[in-house]
């Protein structure tokens, strides 16, 4: 038996993230243990796609938010580890600074990764095995604060991929444009034009719907429904900030970002003509840990 212990870290525009994984591999087969999962949050995504850049004050924070994951890291004694930013760092204007700034402070290189990179990390997860639906037409929808990738299942491979620039962050303050919107609806619309209406499910990732799977209470595979979304967000909608943190037991950097969430998830079911969704409660950083097990550790036979 082998056993790896492996990091990933996942600087969003919502949260940063540090998950720690041991891989045990036998003779058979290879097990993924979630050892630790730190979630910090340090909204990128709010100065960046207002002004462009990170200020001091909140690249501070990142700074610190690293070197934290460093300690927890070293304390855990990790073989390897992979750290990737996606949609704030992508925009940031002077995220060279901050990224030389964490590799001077804390070690830690810090890699900026596409839309498509950032699906295919999360595909890397098995994502499908988690929920094993029964349709054979998946739309998958992976919602961040700085934007939305989807992608298109048949058969269970993925056949066609696209990221847009619409996520729960810019939803805050306003910067989920009506053109990229429109771009959406069209690429939607015009990959399911003739799929009749039920035909299509939506599997969905992310925190926000991680968090309404789980109010649900349903099972791992156990869907929600379009309407069930849509009275959750009608409900959440009607209340204040704060009544949302105590109604809902949400995180206070939660409760207002899940709302264009749901917004997103509403559409996206909408425009492809999806009843439910499912929640594999699988991410990017899972993705990260798998894609370091294949090409560094896996033996031929596990690969």
């Amino acid at each position: 038996m082998k056993i790896n212990r492996l990091a990933a870290i996942d600087i969003g525009s919502n949260s940063l993230r540090l998950l720690i994984t041991n891989v045990v591999q036998t003779k058979d087969q290879t097990y993924f243990r979630k050892v630790s999962i730190t979630r910090l949050p340090v909204r990128l995504g709010e100065e960046v796609f207002l002004s462009g850049c990170i200020k001091k004050s909140t690249g501070k924070r990142l700074v610190d938010s690293m070197h934290a994951f460093s300690a927890i890291m070293r304390v855990h004694d990790i073989d390897d580890y992979r750290a990737c930013a996606t949609s704030a760092m992508r925009e940031c204007q002077n995220r060279d600074y901050w990224i030389n700034e964490i590799r001077k402070k804390t070690n830690i290189d810090v890699e900026v990764i596409d839309g498509k990179d950032e699906a295919n990390l999360v595909f890397s997860a098995q994502l499908l095995d988690n929920i094993k639906p029964k349709e054979t037409n998946l739309l998958f929808a992976d919602v961040g604060g700085g934007s939305t990738e989807l992608t298109i299942f048949q058969n269970g491979n993925p056949r066609k991929s696209k990221s847009f620039k619409i996520g729960t962050v810019r939803g805050l303050i306003g910067r989920n444009s009506k053109p990229i919107w429109s771009e959406l609806k069209s690429w939607i619309l015009k990959e399911f034009i003739d799929f009749e209406d039920g035909s299509v499910a939506v599997i969905g990732s992310g925190g926000n719907i991680n968090k309404v799977h789980k109010m649900s209470e349903n099972k791992l595979n156990e869907p929600l429904t379009f309407e069930y979304l849509n009275s959750i967000h009608k409900k959440m909608s009607f209340i204040g900030y704060e009544d949302r943190i105590t109604s809902f037991e949400l995180n206070n950097d939660r409760a207002d970002v899940i709302i264009p969430a749901l917004e997103i998830f509403l559409k996206v079911m909408d425009f492809s003509k999806s009843s439910k969704v499912y929640v594999p409660k699988i991410g990017l950083s899972d993705g990260i840990i798998r894609e370091i097990y294949r090409s560094k550790y896996a033996s031929k036979e596990n690969k």
